[in-house]
């Protein structure tokens, strides 16, 4: 069965269930809102649904269900890798299966069909100067592609109908996806590697292509295939997954959808967290310690002192999570086997013994475990991306396989445009009895 017809028999079978809730469950009350939600940027509140992943505290982020080591676990691997196939992940996220070996190289098949990268984006990237952000271009590419949007092609020849709407939804994820990794190693060798490219390989799977069109060796490809897997969803209700949601709402493109996500993923608050925590590691080495491999006894001092200034410990904590984030640790798992000797992963892995009791101690973080960027800009950095101003096209190539997953659902079921309602201070006021 191809992934087009297993779709369709999955979605016949959830709107029966998502009928059924809004017809005879729809007054249900799930939730609460109090006043620092409502001014508070919305946080904790129940109003977004989707089955591609959830944040479970205890067990970190489920993919359809499945923790981060299940699905590295039992996806399909490529042939003498240690990692799965991101198609098969793929093919999981938006089926909600672990595909077989079979059907994840079908998928993958009709992926590489659809990677060219169109000349006219190469020639709108061209004309950037060169000190543009990469994100910038990169959002830019995304949003270049429109012009060949399925989606927006069915609608303007009136074709549209709501049951079957997912449908050019899901060509154009698939046509998105296939392509963002040629669109970001284009620009990476565009900037960083004075203009010199390596063509696609028909021959690699979407991690390995990625990487020899980079220009990195093995086992760069595994790490690849393992970023755009624990990057790929966090639930809806992150930036940039949410502001793709609501651009896609008012029945926009996959393409005006996913440029919307990359400016919210552009923020220093949602994916240029990696580069941060790399920065402050290096800073610290170099300008606190000497340029040395601190002991444990000097870095927890230092740590202590961080603290005690006001100051955090950047890729610790965590909103939801109370243990070490499952993506943090499948990062170390890969680096205790190849990164051993590297100086910057033993002052990351130092900092995982160190940093955790400590923060315990104070008292004031109730997670006191890192995160998922505590460890990748390291990772990055070892196998030579030493730009960092390119690890968020990195996070942007990976979410897309989530981002992009839901809104294909979201067409299907028929979820309507986002429209919620504002009140003012005053009213607020009101409601609070104050004067």
């Amino acid at each position: 069965m191809s992934l087009k017809e297993k779709l369709a028999e999955k979605i016949a079978e959830h709107r029966i269930r998502t009928n059924r809730l809004l017809k005879e469950f729809g007054t249900l009350k799930i939730d609460e809102v109090t006043v620092s939600q409502a001014v508070g940027g919305m946080r904790g509140i129940k109003s977004l649904v989707t089955d591609i992943s959830y944040l479970d505290p205890d067990e970190g982020i489920r993919f359809r269900g499945y923790t981060i080591p299940q699905v590295l676990e039992q996806l399909p691997k490529v042939p003498g890798a240690e990692m799965p196939y991101v198609e098969g992940h793929l093919y999981l996220l938006l089926t909600g299966e672990v595909p077989t070996l079979e059907e994840t190289q079908e998928l993958a098949e009709e992926l590489k069909g659809r990677r060219s990268l169109p000349d006219y984006v190469k020639d709108v990237l061209r004309a950037m100067p060169r000190d543009t952000h990469p994100m910038t271009m990169f959002a830019t590419g995304i949003l270049a592609m429109q012009r060949d949007s399925k989606f927006a092609k069915y609608y303007d020849e009136g074709k549209y109908h709501k049951d079957d709407a997912w449908e050019p939804m899901l060509e154009d994820a698939l046509d998105l996806i296939a392509k963002l990794p040629e669109l970001g190693a284009y620009i990476y060798r565009m900037k960083y590697k004075g203009d010199i490219f390596i063509p696609s390989n028909p021959e690699l799977d979407m991690g390995g292509n990625f990487a020899e069109m980079m220009g990195i060796a093995k086992p760069y490809d595994d790490v690849a295939r393992m970023y755009f897997i624990i990057h790929s969803d966090h639930e809806s209700g992150n930036v940039s997954a949410h502001a793709a949601h609501l651009v896609a709402s008012a029945l926009s493109d996959a393409y005006y959808s996913y440029a919307a996500a990359m400016g919210g993923l552009a923020g220093p608050l949602h994916g240029l967290a990696n580069q941060e925590v790399l920065k402050w590691i290096q800073e610290t080495v170099e300008q606190k310690l000497g340029g040395k491999v601190p002991t444990k006894a000097e870095l927890a001092k230092f740590v202590e002192e961080t603290l005690s200034d006001g100051h955090v410990i950047p890729g610790y904590g965590h909103a939801v999570l109370r243990k070490t984030d499952p993506r943090y640790m499948a990062q170390r798992e890969f680096a205790l086997n190849h990164l051993k000797d590297d100086p910057l992963f033993e002052v990351v892995s130092m900092l995982y013994e160190v940093v955790p009791p400590i923060l315990s101690s104070v008292g004031k973080v109730k997670d006191p475990w890192p995160n998922v960027d505590a460890h990748s800009g390291v990772i990055q950095w070892h196998y030579g991306v030493v730009e960092y101003d390119f690890y968020t096209v990195l996070f942007g190539i990976g979410r897309a396989l989530g981002v992009l997953s839901n809104l294909v659902w979201d067409r299907a079921l028929g979820y309507p445009i986002e429209r919620p309602k504002s009140v003012t201070t005053s009213m607020l006021e009101k409601m609070a009895g104050i004067q």
